[in-house]
């Protein structure tokens, strides 16, 4: 690459025009709008109550990204930037949306030089309170958040389930689990297998109706709760799905510390998420710096945080192309 593209290419990367305009673009729901034959900006900024001189500026950035086309009624949202309707189920549009739990948090990266400075996320700076405060004070937050954790893993549970042998356990806690799709597929999959998840309140609820929906009453149990406080006893194995990534070293002790504390000396404890070195993507890292505090550990940063716990890595187990399973036991198990 010559000197001048490799300028040029450097000014793309880091111009913010680009990102914040597909952010504005679906908190307008612009992509929904522009349906059909398009609508004129006019029409459209009376609507919104926005100007109409600077939505016809963003609309022809749209324009160059490809995402609208301009029509003779207007502008209209293309094949491609239809993608980002609310209802195209991938979910980009809640991940973008500035009223959503990841869209506000992203704009947290304005502070990423506070969070290089002192390794802290950057989210309370901006906001005046943790990632966790305010989706416990905006419930449309948590709502948001579930939904995009939900997301996130649907298209990678045929792998999750067939990867590991979960039949090994009679009984799995999932902590943490959200609204419980992965506990769900897992039990599908395995008769044999009691399932309990614990998550906060509101997510817990709707965990509950995700096991009635796939007839999994039976088998599935749910408890309202912190995963700092003491958790169900007993069981064979304690599953953190993609949760230790996010907290720092304090917390993520705490949550062990829990797990342990239940499972006893002859329980498993089960980290699936991505992994520093091996499956974990760069952006990654930052992401959970700047939102949380967190990361994604490497290896030997998980045989760290286990071992005050009691805790040996017993296997690693790749189950996508973005997340490993790694076994834990404890140190006395023969």
């Amino acid at each position: 690459m010559d000197h001048e593209r490799g300028v040029d290419e450097i000014r793309r990367m880091a111009g913010l025009a680009t990102p914040m305009a597909l952010r504005v673009a679906v908190t307008l729901g612009l992509p929904d709008r522009l349906l059909g034959d398009g609508a004129a900006a006019d029409r459209v900024a009376a609507e919104l109550d926005v100007s109409p001189v600077a939505l016809t500026l963003l609309l022809g950035h749209l324009t160059t990204l490809g995402i609208v086309e301009r029509t003779p009624a207007g502008y209209r949202t293309t094949e491609f930037g239809a993608n980002l309707r609310a209802d195209a189920d991938n979910g980009l549009a809640n991940l973008l949306h500035l009223e959503s739990a990841a869209g506000r948090a992203e704009l947290s990266f304005v502070e990423l030089a506070h969070s290089i400075a002192t390794g802290e996320a950057a989210y309370p700076l901006r906001y005046g309170q943790d990632f966790w405060a305010d989706l416990t004070e905006h419930p449309h937050l948590r709502e948001t958040f579930d939904r995009q954790m939900t997301q996130r893993i649907r298209a990678q549970l045929p792998q999750v389930v067939a990867g590991f042998d979960w039949s090994r356990f009679r009984t799995l806690v999932d902590v943490g689990g959200g609204h419980g799709t992965p506990l769900a597929a897992i039990l599908t999959a395995h008769p044999s297998l009691r399932g309990h998840l614990v998550d906060l309140e509101a997510t817990a609820v709707e965990a509950g109706k995700t096991f009635s929906a796939n007839g999994l009453d039976g088998r599935a149990e749910v408890t309202a709760g912190s995963f700092f406080d003491p958790l169900p006893a007993g069981a064979d194995a304690y599953l953190l799905f993609d949760v230790l990534h996010d907290w720092d070293d304090e917390h993520a002790h705490r949550i062990l510390a829990r797990c342990v504390e239940a499972a006893g000396p002859a329980g498993r404890v089960l980290v699936v998420e991505a992994v520093g070195g091996l499956h974990a993507a760069s952006e990654m890292d930052l992401v959970m710096l700047v939102h949380y505090g967190g990361r994604e550990r490497r290896l030997e940063e998980f045989r760290a945080l286990a071992a005050p716990h009691g805790l040996v890595l017993d296997t690693v187990t790749t189950l996508t192309a973005e997340r490993c399973l790694l076994e834990f036991r404890s140190a006395t198990e023969r």
